[in-house]
């Protein structure tokens, strides 16, 4: 029998974000016959009700912060002696590579990268130094992983990394469960209804959606937005969209580990961020056929949003622009108006699970 190698995929911890779920899910789906699977959550003690299939073996290290995580993710490291460490975030991916030099000789290692470098540093979004770190860890990585051609262009301009070192893989969806999942629409009276998800942060760009809004209701008075996530700017938004007039059209419904039971109903989903990689709520949404406004947030949603049908990308980072779309896409819409999205194909959990584990595949072949 073929000896399986041992994986080891590293995130802070499991929650809504895009990059944990890329995780978990790889964590469900690697092959078990090919792969020993361990989950590493490096700032998460409870590994209770994590979902995962009973092969996969989960350690919780329980830090109080990445950085302050690194003797006992070394000693993790140590004891499992994986073939192959792959890392979910930047700065956790920073600590993994400058601790690889005390690794197991034979560890190889793959970062994923989770954000549009270069509009990051632009919207003072990450620390700075950043670039630096860039620049000096990523070249010990044996791979990194993007989430598009844009993203990873443009990581090779910022950093100076070669193009070979970097693999192109489609965030994995499980796009037959969230084209079935059915239940009751979450949404009460006429609408349009708009649905957005994500952080509340900044970067999300909810006070443009609030701002948009405001404006859409003159033409369609009866429009509400659902906004699901949790961050620290809830109470500035709450004010706005109060200032705005806005507190019965907007619901904040917090954490939501399924965005997916807003889409039925929803008019349509918006993306408003201000920069972005490849949202997971956005490949969700086209999964399941809803209609898509958005800002046109970095290179990699453009090119997969670019002149689709059902589809409506604003040509500019502003609350005017998204408002100008948001009211064509209303002036034409359907209520439950639905499109088949086929640039989402390519993200089929078993398409996506094909490209990550030849990747995988490839990268342990390399000799150390």
């Amino acid at each position: 029998m073929t000896m399986r190698s041992t994986i080891l995929l590293l995130i802070p911890h499991l929650g809504g974000g895009g990059a944990e779920q890329v995780t978990a899910l790889w964590a469900r789906s690697l092959s078990r016959e090919r792969y020993d699977v361990h989950l590493g959550l490096v700032t998460q003690a409870d590994c209770g009700s994590m979902g995962l299939p009973e092969w996969v073996t989960v350690h919780g290290l329980g830090a109080r912060r990445v950085r302050s995580s690194a003797w006992s993710l070394l000693r993790l490291i140590r004891r499992l002696r994986p073939s192959l460490i792959v890392s979910g975030m930047a700065h956790l991916n920073f600590l993994v590579l400058l601790l690889r030099p005390l690794f197991p000789r034979a560890t190889r290692v793959l970062v994923r990268q989770n954000s549009t470098v270069s509009s990051a540093l632009a919207f003072g979004d990450l620390p700075r130094g950043t670039r630096l770190l860039y620049r000096l860890l990523y070249p010990f990585a044996d791979g990194v992983i993007c989430q598009t051609e844009s993203m990873a262009a443009d990581l090779v301009r910022e950093t100076g990394i070669p193009p070979h070192r970097i693999a192109v893989v489609p965030n994995p969806l499980d796009v037959d469960a969230i084209r079935s999942e059915a239940g009751q629409s979450q949404w009460t009276g006429a609408g349009p209804h708009l649905l957005a998800v994500g952080r509340l942060a900044p970067v999300k760009g909810f006070d443009l959606l609030l701002r948009a809004l405001a404006q859409v209701r003159r033409h369609f008075p009866r429009t509400d937005l659902v906004i699901a996530g949790v961050g620290p700017e809830e109470a500035a938004l709450r004010a706005l969209s109060g200032d705005l007039g806005l507190s019965e059209a907007v619901r904040f419904a917090g954490y939501v580990r399924r965005p997916a039971m807003y889409f039925p109903g929803a008019t349509a989903f918006v993306l408003s961020s201000r920069h972005e990689g490849l949202p997971n709520a956005l490949l969700e949404a086209a999964a399941a056929g809803l209609p898509i406004v958005a800002l046109p947030s970095s290179g990699g949603v453009v090119d997969l949003l670019r002149g689709q049908p059902g589809i409506w990308l604003a040509p500019e980072i502003s609350a005017e622009s998204l408002a100008a779309d948001l009211h064509a896409a209303l002036e034409v819409l359907r209520p439950n108006q639905r499109f088949q999205h086929v640039f989402i194909e390519p993200y089929q959990l078993n398409r996506a699970l094909t490209v990550v584990q030849s990747l995988i595949d490839r990268t342990l072949k390399v000799r150390p």
